[in-house]
C-alpha cells in the first residue's frame, strides 16, 4: 500500500508565492516519475510539472518561468514552488506517481487527495 499526501495549499493574493509538497509514504521499492496535476471546477485535470527519477523537468507552457519542481529522492517527496501567482492557477493540486511495489514488485499509478490552492485578492 502506497500513499501520496499533498500538502501546502491555501489562499494567496496574485503575484504571491506559496510551495507545495508530496511525500510518497509505503512499501515502495522505487519512483519512477512524478508529477503534478491541477483541476478547476468545470474543467479537466491537466499537468502542471513533472520530473524523472534523474531530476529532470518539463512544465506546461502556462507556468513556466513561474512554478519550479523539485525532488529529494531521500525523502521521496516532490516539491512545486510557485512563484508570480495569478487567480488562473487556482485548483486543486494533485501529485501523481509511478511507483514499484516493495511487495508485489508491479509499477502502478498513484494519486494524492489534492490541495487547494486559490489565488485572490
Amino acid at each position: 500500500q502506497v500513499q501520496l499526501v499533498e500538502s501546502g495549499g491555501g489562499l494567496v493574493q496574485p503575484g504571491g508565492s506559496l510551495r507545495l509538497s508530496c511525500a510518497a509514504s509505503g512499501t515502495i521499492l522505487s519512483i519512477n516519475y512524478m508529477d503534478w496535476y491541477r483541476q478547476s471546477p468545470g474543467k479537466q485535470r491537466d499537468m502542471v510539472a513533472t520530473i524523472t527519477s534523474g531530476g529532470s523537468t518539463n512544465y506546461a507552457d502556462s507556468v513556466k518561468g513561474r512554478f519550479t519542481m523539485s525532488r529529494d529522492n531521500a525523502k521521496n517527496t516532490v516539491y512545486l514552488q510557485m512563484n508570480s501567482l495569478k487567480p488562473e492557477d487556482t485548483a486543486v493540486y494533485y501529485c501523481n506517481a509511478k511507483i514499484r511495489s516493495s511487495a508485489t514488485l508491479q509499477w502502478y499509478t498513484a494519486w494524492g487527495q489534492g490541495t487547494q490552492v486559490t489565488v485572490s485578492s
